[in-house]
């Protein structure tokens, strides 16, 4: 029996990274922000302005510090592609680091790994860095958090 060596060069894909940042409201009027990475937030508290300013600067905070890499698989092909529904699209193309947060809602920004092909797809959604090119201090100014 023989085994045919492996090809070892075709990248080794990595699942598409991806971090939601909430703002919650309770009863009592006061608000709490949440990541789904491990981060210190700050308490409750009832200057919802100033939480919604953290909360955009603190996705920022992510989308700045990630580097986009080259052989992550898209993360929208991880959620189902949820994130476009209506649009079924064959996750291809580089990877790129995308920005979504709709100003209406106001309360929920997510920064995460997705191809070129689904980035356009997927509304309210502005790519901060592409995979392989230098990023640019601008690209990654928080979302305007007084729009909603």
């Amino acid at each position: 029996m023989t085994i045919a060596p492996s090809d070892t060069t075709a990248p080794v894909r990595v699942p598409g990274r991806g971090w939601t940042v909430r703002l919650t409201g309770h009863s009592d009027r006061s608000a709490s922000v949440t990541c789904t990475a491990t981060c210190r937030m700050p308490g409750r508290s009832r200057d919802i302005a100033a939480l919604r300013r953290f909360a955009a600067q603190h996705a920022a905070a992510h989308a700045k510090a990630a580097t986009v890499r080259p052989n992550a698989s898209c993360h929208c092909r991880a959620e189902r592609c949820e994130a476009h529904p209506g649009h079924k699209a064959p996750c291809a193309g580089g990877v790129v680091m995308i920005l979504r947060h709709d100003p209406v809602v106001g309360q929920v920004w997510i920064v995460e790994e997705v191809c070129e092909t689904c980035a356009p797809l997927i509304p309210h959604a502005r790519v901060l860095a592409r995979a392989g090119t230098p990023r640019r201090a601008a690209a990654v100014a928080p979302a305007d958090p007084d729009a909603a």
